[in-house]
Protein backbone atom coordinates (compact mmCIF):
# COMPACT_ATOMS: atom_id res chain seq x y z
CA UNK A 1 0.00 0.00 0.00
CA UNK A 2 1.45 3.66 -0.57
CA UNK A 3 1.29 6.23 0.96
CA UNK A 4 -1.67 8.72 0.99
CA UNK A 5 -2.25 11.86 2.40
CA UNK A 6 -5.31 10.00 4.19
CA UNK A 7 -2.61 7.27 5.63
CA UNK A 8 0.03 10.07 6.23
CA UNK A 9 -2.92 11.79 8.55
CA UNK A 10 -5.74 10.04 9.90
CA UNK A 11 -4.33 7.01 11.35
CA UNK A 12 -1.46 8.72 12.66
CA UNK A 13 -3.85 10.93 14.57
CA UNK A 14 -5.81 8.10 15.89
CA UNK A 15 -2.92 6.23 17.42
CA UNK A 16 -1.58 9.37 18.95
CA UNK A 17 -4.77 10.22 20.58
CA UNK A 18 -5.04 6.57 21.69
CA UNK A 19 -1.43 6.64 23.20
CA UNK A 20 -2.98 9.76 25.21
CA UNK A 21 -6.03 7.88 26.61
CA UNK A 22 -3.58 5.49 28.27
CA UNK A 23 -1.46 8.36 29.11
CA UNK A 24 -4.26 9.64 30.82
CA UNK A 25 -4.61 6.60 32.69
CA UNK A 26 -1.15 6.20 33.70
CA UNK A 27 -1.58 9.44 35.47
CA UNK A 28 -4.75 8.87 37.33
CA UNK A 29 -3.07 6.05 38.41
CA UNK A 30 -0.06 7.78 39.59
CA UNK A 31 -2.45 10.29 41.29
CA UNK A 32 -4.30 7.68 43.25
CA UNK A 33 -0.58 5.95 44.08
CA UNK A 34 0.72 9.30 45.59
CA UNK A 35 -2.63 10.27 47.40
CA UNK A 36 -3.07 13.53 45.85
CA UNK A 37 -6.03 15.02 43.62
CA UNK A 38 -5.63 14.04 39.87
CA UNK A 39 -7.56 17.49 38.90
CA UNK A 40 -3.88 18.83 40.33
CA UNK A 41 -2.05 17.56 36.86
CA UNK A 42 -4.78 19.37 34.65
CA UNK A 43 -3.44 23.07 35.77
CA UNK A 44 0.13 21.95 35.36
CA UNK A 45 2.43 23.81 33.13
CA UNK A 46 6.09 23.84 32.56
CA UNK A 47 6.53 27.55 32.87
CA UNK A 48 4.40 30.18 34.27
CA UNK A 49 3.83 31.79 30.45
CA UNK A 50 2.50 28.17 28.46
CA UNK A 51 -0.97 26.85 27.96
CA UNK A 52 -2.37 24.66 30.77
CA UNK A 53 -2.33 20.36 30.70
CA UNK A 54 -6.35 20.72 29.78
CA UNK A 55 -5.35 23.00 27.01
CA UNK A 56 -2.64 20.77 25.29
CA UNK A 57 -5.30 17.90 25.06
CA UNK A 58 -8.13 20.57 23.94
CA UNK A 59 -5.34 21.58 21.39
CA UNK A 60 -3.94 18.42 20.07
CA UNK A 61 -7.46 17.40 19.52
CA UNK A 62 -8.40 20.64 17.66
CA UNK A 63 -5.15 19.61 15.67
CA UNK A 64 -6.28 16.52 14.35
CA UNK A 65 -10.16 16.92 13.73
CA UNK A 66 -9.37 20.59 11.83
CA UNK A 67 -7.03 19.10 10.16
CA UNK A 68 -8.53 15.99 8.76
CA UNK A 69 -12.01 17.61 8.19
CA UNK A 70 -9.78 20.97 6.19
CA UNK A 71 -8.28 18.11 4.16
CA UNK A 72 -11.14 16.30 3.65
CA UNK A 73 -13.28 19.55 2.64
CA UNK A 74 -15.79 18.57 5.41
CA UNK A 75 -17.01 20.53 8.58
CA UNK A 76 -15.25 19.89 11.65
CA UNK A 77 -17.05 19.54 14.65
CA UNK A 78 -17.22 22.86 17.03
CA UNK A 79 -15.70 21.64 21.11
CA UNK A 80 -16.38 24.40 23.18
CA UNK A 81 -12.94 24.07 24.96
CA UNK A 82 -15.04 23.38 28.66
CA UNK A 83 -13.46 20.08 29.91
CA UNK A 84 -12.22 20.55 33.59
CA UNK A 85 -12.09 17.04 34.57
CA UNK A 86 -10.07 13.88 33.38
CA UNK A 87 -13.05 12.23 32.50
CA UNK A 88 -14.49 15.33 30.21
CA UNK A 89 -10.70 14.93 28.91
CA UNK A 90 -11.57 11.24 28.05
CA UNK A 91 -14.16 12.00 26.43
CA UNK A 92 -13.13 14.86 24.23
CA UNK A 93 -10.42 12.38 23.06
CA UNK A 94 -13.62 9.89 22.62
CA UNK A 95 -15.38 12.27 20.11
CA UNK A 96 -11.83 13.39 18.25
CA UNK A 97 -11.02 9.75 17.42
CA UNK A 98 -15.59 9.11 16.55
CA UNK A 99 -15.10 12.21 13.92
CA UNK A 100 -12.00 11.12 12.36
CA UNK A 101 -13.53 7.33 12.71
CA UNK A 102 -16.68 8.83 10.29
CA UNK A 103 -14.37 10.29 7.72
CA UNK A 104 -14.14 8.47 4.39
CA UNK A 105 -10.72 7.90 3.31
CA UNK A 106 -11.64 8.87 -0.06
CA UNK A 107 -12.52 12.30 1.34
CA UNK A 108 -9.04 13.12 1.92
CA UNK A 109 -7.12 10.56 -0.51
CA UNK A 110 -5.61 13.25 -3.20
CA UNK A 111 -6.10 16.50 -1.13
CA UNK A 112 -2.44 16.62 -1.56
CA UNK A 113 -3.17 19.30 -4.65
CA UNK A 114 -6.08 20.76 -2.86
CA UNK A 115 -6.60 24.40 -1.30
CA UNK A 116 -6.75 24.24 2.24
CA UNK A 117 -7.48 27.34 3.59
CA UNK A 118 -6.69 28.16 7.63
CA UNK A 119 -8.32 30.97 10.05
CA UNK A 120 -5.86 33.38 10.95
CA UNK A 121 -5.59 36.17 13.59
CA UNK A 122 -3.63 37.90 11.24
CA UNK A 123 -5.89 36.89 8.19
CA UNK A 124 -6.35 33.58 6.56
CA UNK A 125 -3.44 31.15 4.45
CA UNK A 126 -4.17 29.28 2.13
CA UNK A 127 -1.51 26.20 1.45
CA UNK A 128 -1.67 23.32 -0.55
CA UNK A 129 -3.15 20.25 1.34
CA UNK A 130 0.40 18.30 1.46
CA UNK A 131 2.28 21.50 2.62
CA UNK A 132 -0.76 21.99 4.77
CA UNK A 133 -0.40 18.45 6.69
CA UNK A 134 3.72 18.25 6.78
CA UNK A 135 4.37 22.23 7.62
CA UNK A 136 1.58 22.63 10.00
CA UNK A 137 -0.79 19.57 10.86
CA UNK A 138 1.75 17.08 12.06
CA UNK A 139 4.24 19.73 13.30
CA UNK A 140 1.20 20.98 15.48
CA UNK A 141 -0.44 18.28 16.25
CA UNK A 142 3.04 16.52 17.83
CA UNK A 143 4.25 19.72 19.72
CA UNK A 144 1.01 19.38 21.86
CA UNK A 145 1.04 15.85 21.92
CA UNK A 146 4.63 15.94 22.94
CA UNK A 147 4.29 18.85 25.76
CA UNK A 148 1.34 16.48 27.10
CA UNK A 149 3.62 14.00 27.13
CA UNK A 150 6.65 16.24 28.79
CA UNK A 151 3.85 17.74 31.43
CA UNK A 152 2.94 14.57 32.48
CA UNK A 153 7.07 13.04 32.73
CA UNK A 154 7.80 16.44 34.89
CA UNK A 155 4.83 15.02 37.47
CA UNK A 156 5.94 12.01 38.29
CA UNK A 157 3.95 9.69 36.19
CA UNK A 158 6.13 6.83 34.56
CA UNK A 159 5.85 7.04 30.88
CA UNK A 160 8.13 5.90 28.53
CA UNK A 161 9.29 6.48 25.03
CA UNK A 162 7.07 2.81 24.35
CA UNK A 163 4.24 4.46 26.39
CA UNK A 164 4.87 7.35 23.92
CA UNK A 165 5.32 5.52 20.78
CA UNK A 166 2.39 2.66 21.60
CA UNK A 167 2.76 -0.63 20.25
CA UNK A 168 4.69 -0.97 16.79
CA UNK A 169 2.81 -2.51 13.97
CA UNK A 170 4.09 -3.65 10.73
Amino acid sequence: MSLTMYSASVPIFLRTLGNIGKWLDKAEAHAQAKKFDVAVLLGTRLSPDMLSFTRQVQLTSDAAKFGAARLAGIESPKFDDVETTLPELRERIAKTVAFLESIPSEKIIGSDDRDVTIPRRDGPLTLKGEVYLRTFVLPNFFFHATTIYALLRHNGVELGKSDYLGPLQP
